[in-house]
């Protein structure tokens, strides 16, 4: 019964400053919103895994093109880790947006001010050949990636399986 992902979520730090930048800059839409929620009893920590004191202040749900859609958190817990997770720290994790056009994907970014991580990276051999791929850094600290490989990735030449792609969601 397994048909896909139906949304990813994460916490940040600000709500308003997360939204304003996945809709403002990365061009996600904005949709509903939720909260707060907390509990005198353990609910918190039974059903999310979260201090049973722990207060979520807000969640809001945006859709991000042809991806998936994103659930935003603002939690106040106490002993809270406030520390962006690297990718190399166990729960670090990073977002990949697929663009057509790498070039006027990044000189928008740049127009927002946003920082980027070295230059963009060309995959020229192996199962990722074709592939083009940048990180770059929501303003808080989240790991982000533009990645585009519009005439394919190596892999494809040795195998019919397709990964999922946004171009071709029907693959």
């Amino acid at each position: 019964g397994l048909r896909g992902t139906d949304h990813i979520g994460f916490t940040v730090p600000d709500i308003d400053e997360a939204v304003a930048f996945f809709v403002d800059v990365i061009g996600c839409e904005p949709f509903y919103e939720l909260g707060p929620f907390a509990s005198d009893l353990d609910w918190m920590a039974t059903h999310l895994n979260v201090h049973p004191r722990a207060v979520m202040k807000r969640l809001k749900f945006l859709r991000c093109r042809h991806g998936s859609n994103f659930e935003l958190f603002e939690y106040q817990a106490p002993g809270q880790n406030t520390a962006q997770p690297r990718n190399s720290d166990v729960g670090g994790h990073h977002l990949a947006f697929y663009v057509d056009d790498m070039a006027a994907a990044l000189d928008h970014l740049r127009a927002h001010g946003v920082r980027i991580l070295g230059e963009p990276t060309l995959r020229t051999a192996g199962p990722s050949a074709g592939q083009t791929w940048v990180y770059f850094l929501a303003p808080w600290g989240m790991q982000l990636e533009l990645v585009s490989y519009p005439n394919g990735k190596g892999y494809e030449l040795t195998s019919t399986a397709r990964l999922w792609h946004p171009a071709h969601p029907e693959l």
